[in-house]
């Protein structure tokens, strides 16, 4: 698996954007969004339990992230299709506010090597990457466990500090000195 320090693979991606036909699909690259603080989380299956719960969460925040100069982006390995067939059929799916990519030949879950070994589908796997496209965070969790995108969030405050944070770190809150 990619980790800290590495660049983020590029790729290009159809993503769907929207619920209406017309507009619902766009191309995503590594070029996207340029000059921004990314943050990409994958899940395992579309129309599964788990996985909207964290969509959900991580579209609530969505404002956070803006606020923070940072760009959301889901993904996993279904077709644009599916994502946009559960959009249009899950309610608190309707309405994201950040392209889910469509993976489908699993060439940037490959790169990022977050293909669990026995289904084939992406772990629920979370990368947040800087302005120049380097990984300066990467988790991981079990396909059966979902994760918490308020962290996500206090994990991007404290690394766009680029100071010290201590743990359980809040922004406000002081850095440490190293002196």
């Amino acid at each position: 698996m990619l980790t800290v320090g590495d660049k983020f693979p590029e790729f290009d991606l159809t993503a769907t954007v929207s619920t209406d036909m017309k507009n619902a699909f766009a191309q995503i690259s590594n070029e996207s969004d340029a000059g921004k603080w990314k943050v990409f989380f994958f899940w395992p299956k579309d129309f599964t339990f788990v996985c909207p719960t964290e969509i959900a969460a991580f579209g609530k925040l969505h404002s956070e992230f803006t606020d923070r100069d940072a760009v959301v982006y889901g993904g996993s390995t279904d077709s644009e299709f599916v994502h946009h067939a559960w959009r249009v059929h899950h309610e608190d799916l309707k309405d994201l506010p950040f392209p889910m990519l469509a993976d489908i030949k699993r060439e940037l879950s490959t790169a990022l090597g977050i293909l669990d070994k026995n289904a084939g589908v992406c772990l629920r796997a979370t990368f947040i990457v800087d302005p120049e496209g380097i990984i300066r965070h990467a988790s991981v969790y079990d396909l059966s466990v979902g994760r918490n995108p308020q962290e996500i969030v206090r994990t991007l405050d404290a690394l766009q500090t680029d100071e010290l944070c201590p743990c359980n770190w809040n922004k406000g809150e002081q850095t440490l000195n190293a002196a």
